[in-house]
């Protein structure tokens, strides 16, 4: 063999060698399982709905509509972001004061028979979730009279629910409900609790007492559920989605005393200071995407692992929670909200990562020639 056919089969092997050109090419990985994409929304530093990733919602429903002694009028109104004073801070008040993140609010105060109750919900503006990890760190209402939910969300009929009802609240009693809703629920007049997929579950904390993490994490069998990193409950049957849908976050009231009670004596605010999701898209073109960015899932640093909370994010140190969104390098061909200033631009990054690694192959191919010249 040639110098110059040596020192070319030499310099391809290392420029085009099982290589990851950027960390998480290939996916992230909860408990081993793979996910393609990832959504994460830092609410403590996030000053525009719209530039989140999520779209508050507007809507009205009657009280038949809404089955309850009122209406639900859900409106951007009610969704305000109250991020940190500084984009270096991860703890301490809000800009409006208050807990920092994004105020999702219940209005206080009797609507008159028959009226509307103020309320927020928003949705996440991609609709192809399907099957993944998700968890939001958030502070709940210790203001009675409201329904307060993390959830994922097709239609009445495929719904995973982790619903908080702060009526529930008192000095010996925190739960949660966890919830699929399913066709079985619909037919018992929109209600899971006569099924197999509906559990009370007492915390062990006080969730309108500071942040914590609720995590739910949904494969073609079952749903997991989490508080701060412990598994609370796991379903299966027939009640587990199949479809794709997207993530929401609403507080709201009805008047029901069966469920959400109310409406609040003052205004209700349910706080959120994170949501991050690592799920599989539904979508062609994304598959096609990772399909063509994965080139090798065994090259080092082709998949990340993402990383569990050991402690409360509850308003110190440990609110600085682990961002791949904020890393460099680490999401390559994702889609990254704006509103973030503390996010790595993922497109410069990806750029700026194969120019590293073609200075690299560059480099290693001279100093090839070079020792192929020395001897």
């Amino acid at each position: 063999m040639s110098f110059l056919t040596r020192a070319v089969f030499l310099a391809s092997a290392l420029l085009f060698g099982s290589t990851a050109w950027a960390d998480c090419e290939c996916g992230y990985t909860v408990n081993g399982t793979l996910y393609t994409d990832l959504m994460e929304s830092d609410f403590l530093h996030i000053k525009n709905t719209n530039e989140s990733g999520w779209i508050a919602q507007t809507y009205t429903s009657d009280p038949k509509m809404a089955r309850g002694a009122f209406g639900k009028d859900a409106n951007p109104k009610q969704i305000v972001m109250n991020p940190l004073k500084s984009r270096y801070d991860w703890a301490g008040e809000g800009i409006n004061g208050g807990d920092a993140g994004a105020q999702v609010i219940v209005k206080g105060g009797d609507p008159g028979k028959g009226g509307l109750i103020p309320m927020g919900e928003m949705n996440t503006n991609r609709t192809d979730v399907l099957y993944g990890s998700f968890r939001a760190g958030m502070k709940l209402t210790g203001t009675p009279g409201t329904c307060g939910a993390f959830f994922w969300y097709l239609n009445d009929t495929q719904e995973i629910d982790m619903e908080f009802l702060s009526q529930q609240f008192n000095e010996t009693s925190y739960p949660v409900n966890l919830v699929l809703q399913s066709q079985a629920s619909v037919a018992a007049g929109y209600t899971a609790e006569n099924t197999d997929a509906f559990q009370v579950h007492q915390l062990p904390f006080n969730p309108s007492g500071g942040f914590h993490e609720y995590r739910f994490d949904w494969f073609k069998d079952r749903v997991e559920f989490y508080a701060d990193g412990v598994l609370l409950k796991t379903m299966t049957g027939m009640g587990v989605p199949s479809d794709p849908g997207h993530l929401a976050l609403s507080q709201w009231s009805n008047g029901d005393p069966k469920w959400s009670g109310g409406p609040p004596a003052e205004d209700a605010i349910m706080t959120v200071n994170y949501v991050k999701g690592y799920f599989n898209s539904s979508e062609t073109q994304r598959q096609k995407d990772w399909e063509n960015r994965c080139k090798d899932i065994n090259a080092p640093k082709a998949t990340c692992e993402v990383p569990e909370i050991t402690e409360p994010p509850n308003n110190n140190a440990s609110a600085k929670t682990f961002f791949f969104s904020q890393q460099h390098n680490m999401t390559v061909n994702q889609t990254i909200p704006s509103g973030n200033p503390n996010n790595a631009q993922s497109g410069a990054w990806s750029m700026r990562a194969s120019m590293q690694g073609f200075s690299t192959s560059l480099f290693l191919f001279f100093l090839v020639l070079f020792m192929e010249w020395l001897s």
